[in-house]
């Protein structure tokens, strides 16, 4: 693979979760090497490297066997099985139905959608988020997981329904790093919620988000809103940026409001977005057309990125196909590394892509992966 010259000679590694198990990707100099890891055909949803003991954690759907998460205290060398998280017996004689599809809700975990290491100061606590809309929580580094019951008790969940499932997920666990407790977490399409406790109590924090697949007067519910994920900039913890299914929208006071972002390039619609780790201002998201299409616009994939707040847009496409291109990029499938130089992006083709400028241009790494479900530096 040859060196990008233009890029930041660096050496880095990532978690790539596919369609048909983990793989890293090793960068360096320029010049990458992926390899699998682990769990060869079954797919592996999440997967994420602790920063407190660098344990690695992977969170798997083997279907009819259903969600088995792992943990590796050796770089994935081996790996122990540890507890998933299981919802408690339904009450007898509660009925909860999708407001949807009428389908009743059945409390199970479908799908472990991601795992977040919790704050620095709280050794072994880990954040889960699943379908059907449940946030979990473990103390000791997975062995065991709660129901985080004061967000599953929400009156507001009772109108929360799926967006590309058919139930409503925790997909985005944003960890304050101000202190322990403090998270926002995004639920498609639950909007966003706020807690500073640990997870005792829970503020709506998803207020100024717009949906146009309702009808008028139920467009800025905040309790049924689709962020499709939700990022926090490190240093500056009040800055949230959000690609929802209807726009991109951006919070600079910790979820309390919402602005809209009308415009960016070629769409505003996408999956993932990430924000620079240290200016709050500069962030990325991938376009695409919506809804039932969800390709990219003109067959061009493309990234773009704001450097002042959303108010304007570069479009980065240097090392990107530009036609005819298919490429769609899932809500984990972009990240950034704590320099903010580095950027990993996978799709639904199997392709991954690094830049080591911050998205000037890009550099094909592989073209031969299964489908990417997420990415992560180490």
């Amino acid at each position: 693979m040859p060196t990008n010259t233009t890029s930041t000679t660096t050496s880095t590694t990532a978690l790539i979760g596919t369609r048909k198990g983990l793989f890293t990707v090793m960068i360096d100099d320029g010049v990458a090497i992926t390899s699998a890891i682990g769990f060869p055909g079954v797919p592996a949803t999440n997967a994420v490297r602790d920063p407190r003991d660098g344990a690695v954690y992977v969170s798997l759907d083997h279907g009819h066997f259903g969600v088995h998460l792992h943990r590796s205290d050796n770089g994935g060398a081996t790996w122990t099985e540890i507890a998933a998280p299981e919802y408690p017996a339904k009450p007898v004689g509660m009925v909860e139905r999708n407001p949807m599809s009428q389908k009743e809700l059945v409390w199970a975990t479908q799908l472990g959608w991601v795992i977040e290491p919790g704050h620095v100061d709280e050794p072994g606590v880990l954040w889960c988020g699943t379908i059907p809309g449940g946030l979990f929580r473990s103390g000791d580094r997975g062995d065991s997981w709660q129901l985080v019951q004061s967000l599953w008790n929400l009156p507001a969940r009772q109108k929360w329904f799926g967006g590309g499932f058919d139930d409503a997920g925790v997909h985005s666990i944003c960890v304050d790093p101000r202190g322990p407790g403090r998270l926002v977490v995004g639920v498609s399409c639950g909007g966003a919620w706020r807690s500073d406790d640990g997870g005792a109590t829970w503020d709506v924090a998803a207020r100024g988000m717009r949906s146009n697949f309702v009808p008028d007067e139920l467009a800025f519910d905040p309790d049924t809103q689709d962020p499709h994920r939700i990022v926090r900039c490190p240093a500056s913890p009040d800055s949230l940026w959000t690609q929802h299914h209807c726009g991109i929208f951006r919070s600079i006071d910790n979820g309390g409001s919402w602005s809209e972002i009308d415009h960016a390039g070629p769409s505003t619609f996408g999956f993932a977005v990430v924000v620079h780790p240290h200016d709050p201002d500069t962030a990325w998201f991938v376009p695409a057309i919506s809804d039932e299409v969800r390709i990219p616009v003109e067959g061009r994939f493309v990234v773009t990125r704001t450097r002042d707040g959303g108010t304007t847009f570069d479009v980065l496409t240097a090392g990107l196909p530009q036609g005819p291109a298919y490429d769609l990029v899932h809500r984990h499938g972009l990240d950034i590394d704590h320099t903010g130089d580095q950027l990993l992006m996978g799709s639904t083709t199997g392709s991954l892509w690094w830049s080591g400028n911050g998205g000037d241009t890009w550099t094909l790494v592989s073209a031969n992966l299964p489908p990417i479900h997420s990415v992560r530096f180490c």
